[in-house]
């Protein structure tokens, strides 16, 4: 069949190289702008351009895909199927309208559960034993379209958003290409999804990454994980407000110890213990704003930590 695939971020890299590899034909590849990134600004192409580098294929990239120019590009492919991996623009209903057979979405949640733009690190903040890649007919809405098919993963207790994408990421091209052999059979399935059973994982900024003392140890760690790389789970150290820091926290174990909400029990050369809603948590791996990332108990011998007093 003949394929257009749009996509900008890693998670679809996988998924479009197994369609250069398999019998179907890309006619064009649809991704975001170059834009500058980290500190210095250099401007850097998205991934799936960078993956899309030795395919002789035309690469589009619209400022806006719902333009009539963009629009009119993506109809002269005269695609059969369109593939859609964490573009990150909304489709217009002009677009879901050209492909012969249907504009297809790979979503990394077990649709109903997390529609939205983080449902990775949803599903592990929220402690969900399992989550998948969901093959979905795409809709006017925001992730509700009908399902075709579902892989399921485990999610491991010690996963970080990191690693669960790169682990979705690698499920994700089986599933989308045992989709395609249905439509190609004509044995595709669509099964509505139970609204009454979805939920909603937002959009994260730098600031969700901001650590809630007054929620359970369990909590916080979880989401320590999930937030791994990306915005990264932060807390505020510093005596006076001007001095402060944002202390980023890598990697914390839960401990049994009890303290006030965010308060600092302990800080020695296992690193730095610091009370929760319920239980406590201990610090094993943090950042200081603008240093290195270094083990807790290093950062504990460097800098003056001041300990909560016992009641």
């Amino acid at each position: 069949m003949r394929v257009v695939f749009i996509g900008t971020g890693e998670i679809g890299v996988p998924t479009l190289r197994a369609l250069q590899k398999s019998a179907h034909d890309i006619v064009a590849i649809v991704t975001q702008p170059d834009k500058p990134v980290g500190r210095d600004q250099r401007i850097q192409a998205p991934a799936i351009k960078q993956a899309a580098a030795d395919l002789d294929v035309p690469i589009l990239q619209p400022v806006r895909i719902r333009e009539p120019q963009s629009l009119d590009q993506i109809r002269a492919s005269q695609p059969d199927i369109i593939i859609v991996v964490a573009y990150g623009q909304i489709l217009p209903p002009e677009l879901l309208a050209i492909p012969r057979f249907a504009c297809l979405n790979l979503h990394a949640s077990l649709l109903p559960r997390w529609r939205g733009a983080a449902p990775i690190q949803a599903a592990i903040a929220a402690g969900d034993l399992e989550t998948g890649i969901t093959v979905m007919y795409m809709d006017e809405g925001l992730d509700t379209g009908d399902i075709l098919s579902q892989r399921k993963i485990a999610i491991h207790p010690t996963d970080t958003g990191a690693l669960l994408h790169d682990r979705l990421a690698e499920v994700a091209p089986d599933a989308l290409l045992a989709a395609l052999d249905l439509i190609s059979q004509g044995r595709a399935p669509r099964t509505p999804q139970d609204n009454a059973l979805s939920s909603y994982a937002a959009k994260l900024s730098r600031e969700s990454g901001r650590i809630n003392w007054s929620e359970t140890a369990d909590a916080i760690e979880r989401k320590i994980r999930a937030y791994n790389p990306w915005p990264g789970a932060f807390m505020t150290v510093g005596q006076k407000e001007e001095k402060s820091s944002k202390l980023k926290i890598h990697r914390a174990v839960v401990v049994d110890e009890h303290g006030s909400p965010g308060q600092i029990i302990r800080a020695d050369d296992d690193g730095l213990v610091v009370g929760a809603g319920s239980g406590a948590l201990l610090l094993q791996e943090v950042q200081l704003e603008g240093k290195r990332r270094m083990a807790a108990g290093a950062f504990v011998r460097g800098h003056h930590i001041a300990i909560a007093p016992r009641g």
